[in-house]
């Protein structure tokens, strides 16, 4: 795999390396964006990072993503601002699944659909939660 491209061909729910997830979401924090431009996200469901609980909605073309931000009240910061101008944008992004070291599932590709700031009682926080719809092409 040597890039986006390749990933048009890819099929959602195969096993990757972190090299090649690498090759495009840049840095080792969740959300990948450049100049505002949201590029890729990457999540593990909470099971490594608990401070993240992303879940599955109803069903499993929609997920429920956590902003960024570790600790206290998310801010709106650049990460958490390009997923929330990637919604009026309506552009579809790839979204990696941490299982382990070294081993990412690609999930496919996703549109961000919806931003709201919620208090979230379990972390006593202030959070971003937002809503991805998973999408055929990107």
């Amino acid at each position: 795999m040597t890039g986006i491209n390749k990933l048009n061909d890819a099929k959602s729910g195969g096993i990757i390396t972190w090299a090649e997830v690498s090759q495009i979401h840049k840095i080792r924090n969740g959300i990948y964006q450049r100049n505002g431009q949201l590029i890729s996200l990457l999540t593990d469901f909470g099971r490594i990072n608990p401070c993240y609980p992303d879940l599955y909605g109803n069903t499993a073309d929609t997920i429920f993503y956590t902003g960024s931000g570790r600790r206290g009240d998310q801010k709106l910061d650049a990460p958490n601002r390009a997923l929330l101008d990637a919604v009026a944008i309506e552009i579809s992004v790839p979204l990696f699944n941490k299982l382990s070291v070294g081993r990412w599932e690609f999930l496919g590709f996703w549109r961000v659909l919806d931003g709201k700031y919620i208090f979230d009682e379990k972390a006593d926080r202030m959070v971003w939660k937002f809503t991805l719809k998973k999408t055929e092409l990107c």
